[in-house]
């Protein structure tokens, strides 16, 4: 029995691993990694891969999952609501980066069929490797995020009515009439079954599916949705990724979204990787050193001609100048769907082998530096900003966000960030009538939350102007929710600067990176993952019926142990006393009527000897009881703030509370 195909995979995940452990080092993206891996592994270098097209397969597979669960995080109401993006800003983008194409390519020898034809497929960026760059970043639903997703879907239904132009273009002869109204119908069908399906179908489906309570039947079923959507739009002459993107959508509203989700992540993953690693393998570096000149041009050419058009086009629709930048260098890049029209344009002979492979070493060097330059975009837009003199409406956007007046505010809390946990915290602000104002990257969301009454403030809060306005000089605490880790240290390293004394609160997305935070100056830091874990175990100890005074022991005890050890590696700032005890934090717990403490006095409780806690404060009503005799008495509704461990607190709070009834 042959195993070619397995052989080919171990070469590829073993290459993959090496190459990827290197970059990671030196803070490389691994997509980067994937493509370097195809290109010593193809043809062209090494040879190793002898199942190319089995590769091409999993690879295809890669896209149409990569695809789904982009639909499945976007959700058809996120479509409808930048349907602006996607028609003006798609074709506003393509048209105009098509036209300078087919000027510049009267340097190339072309016919004007050719000319024609290679300006479509520059015009076209690539999804697959955009949209996941995005996702790993995090930046998918940002302002910047949701206009490239825009542009790209517009591209990607673009590549239907492009394959019947190339079909004009070629020898043969169609009725273009008539292969223009079954298109129109066609796409009439979908957008009707999509609704549909999203509506009424799918909801129902995956109810039925979920109530069985088999994972395995669940997980299934899903991929079968995906698949077979993706086929279904592929016999009606679409992509196979925009059907699959379609069928994510689809799903996108159903309670039962997030978990396909999570089941298919390993899979997006795994798959995914071989599509990279199989545009990598395309690339011939013989015609590249053979022509070293004609590729370097061109591949300059067109990622300046598409940053400026892609940038145009988010300039136009509304972005500040730091969003133009980074619009247009997200969108610079040749697509993988124009690999499918070269090919088509190659058999048909619109283009000679030459512009072929030309066309193959532009893409795959494009493709390639994305990543990299991607993750370069914001501090390139900065330091623009820094050295250019540009007006105002260049800066900040042709629809900018009416000036707020943000009153003198003293003690207040600061919101920064624009995830779901940081619009809670602020409406929750505004019930209780707390002083705050958030920090949002975000017009659009701004306008929003504006709308609403919100006090709410735009700005990149890297920027230190940006926390200036927002007083932070005079803020109590900041409260920072950034999904990006470099972003956050930037932030909490200028919010110390400016307040020595401010309580910095962050919310961490993975618990490796507590100690990061700490280092930089912030002085707690909530790991998301974690606390999510400690909520269900809570539950699951609740379930048990396991009495609420052990269930905060416990809790308390956990959090000891794993928050205790970040924090002897404390911020490296002005010292406090609480420094130098890591597991001791100063609690506020509310008195309630009926507590046992209630009426008696601090010498009578004996706090410190039967509880292990210090009682250092007071608030009673407005005033502040510092230092509290043993002659004080407890109140009903004092605020006692309590010196102690998680744990002695977790232990002491029944003490403070109401009985509970039996």
């Amino acid at each position: 029995m042959e195993f070619s195909i397995l052989k080919d995979i171990v070469i590829i995940f073993a290459l993959a691993t090496l190459v990827n452990f290197v970059f990671t080092k030196i803070k490389i993206p691994t997509i980067v990694g994937y493509l370097i891996t195809g290109i010593i592994a193809g043809p062209h270098v090494l040879a190793l891969i002898n199942g190319k097209h089995e590769i091409e397969l999993m690879a295809e597979i890669g896209v149409i999952l990569l695809l789904f669960s982009i639909g499945l995080e976007f959700s058809l109401k996120h479509l409808l609501r930048i349907r602006r993006i996607v028609f003006l800003g798609g074709l506003m983008q393509v048209m105009l980066t098509a036209l300078l194409f087919f000027v510049v390519s009267r340097f190339y020898d072309m016919t004007w069929q050719s000319r024609i034809f290679i300006c479509f497929m520059a015009a076209l960026s690539s999804s697959a490797l955009v949209l996941k760059v995005l996702q790993d970043r995090s930046e998918l639903s940002s302002n910047y995020g949701r206009t490239v997703l825009g542009i790209l879907i517009f591209q990607d239904i673009m590549l239907v009515p492009l394959l019947l132009f190339s079909n004009f273009l070629g020898p043969s002869e169609i009725n273009v009439s008539q292969e223009l109204i079954v298109m129109l119908i066609k796409t009439v069908v979908i957008i009707a079954f999509v609704y549909v399906g999203n509506k009424w179908i799918m909801p129902w489906l995956l109810r039925v599916i979920a109530m069985t309570r088999n994972q395995e039947l669940f997980m299934m079923s899903v991929l079968l949705i995906c698949l077979a959507i993706a086929l279904m739009t592929y016999e009606l002459g679409m992509s196979l990724a925009f059907g699959a993107f379609l069928a994510g959508l689809m799903i996108s509203e159903s309670e039962y979204s997030h978990n396909a989700f999570g089941n298919l992540i390993p899979f997006k993953d795994t798959f995914t990787s071989f599509f990279f690693v199989s545009i990598g393998m395309l690339l011939d570096l013989n015609f590249v050193m053979e022509n070293i000149g004609l590729v370097a041009i061109t591949v300059l050419l067109v990622i300046g001609i598409k940053t400026i058009v892609a940038g145009g086009t988010g300039f136009i629709l509304g972005h500040t100048f730091k969003g133009t930048v980074m619009v247009g260098i997200a969108l610079s890049q040749v697509g993988e769907f124009s690999f499918i029209l070269a090919k088509v344009g190659l058999d048909q002979s619109i283009i000679t082998s030459f512009h072929y492979q030309l066309f193959l070493a532009v893409a795959v060097i494009t493709m390639s530096l994305s990543p990299l330059m991607i993750q370069l975009a914001r501090p390139f837009s900065e330091l623009l900003l820094k050295l250019l003199p540009l007006p105002s409406v260049w800066v900040n956007g042709l629809f900018p966000l009416k000036e707020i007046d943000v009153p003198e505010l003293k003690n207040h809390t600061v919101f920064i960030g624009k995830d779901l946990t940081m619009l809670k915290l602020s409406k929750l602000a505004k019930y209780i009538k707390l002083p705050y104002i958030s920090i949002v990257f975000d017009p659009h969301k701004v306008r929003e939350l504006q709308k609403k009454g919100e006090n709410v403030l735009y700005g990149d809060a890297v920027n230190e102007s940006i926390l200036h306005k927002a007083h932070v000089e005079n803020a109590e605490i900041v409260a920072v929710s950034i999904g990006n880790l470099v972003s956050s240290l930037a932030i909490i390293e200028k919010v110390r600067a400016i307040n020595k004394h401010v309580f910095i609160l962050v919310r961490a997305r993975d618990i490796n990176d507590i100690e990061k935070y700490f280092e930089i100056g912030a002085d707690q830091v909530v790991p998301e993952n974690f606390e999510i874990a400690i909520e269900l175990f809570e539950r699951i100890l609740a379930h048990k019926l396991i009495p609420q005074k052990e269930i905060n022991n416990l809790v308390g005890s956990i959090r000891s142990d794993f928050y205790g050890i970040f924090r002897e590696k404390g911020p490296k700032r002005q010292k406090n006393v609480l420094d130098e005890f890591p597991n001791i934090e100063i609690s506020a717990i509310e008195v309630e009527e009926g507590a046992f403490v209630v009426g008696k006095s601090l010498a009578k409780l004996k706090l410190r000897k039967n509880a292990g806690v210090t009682l250092v404060a007071i608030k009673r009503a407005s005033n502040i009881i510092e230092n509290p005799g043993p002659e004080e008495v407890i109140q009903k509704d004092d605020i006692v703030y309590l010196l102690a461990t998680y744990e002695q607190i977790s232990k002491s709070v029944e003490l403070f509370s109401k009985p509970e009834t039996q």
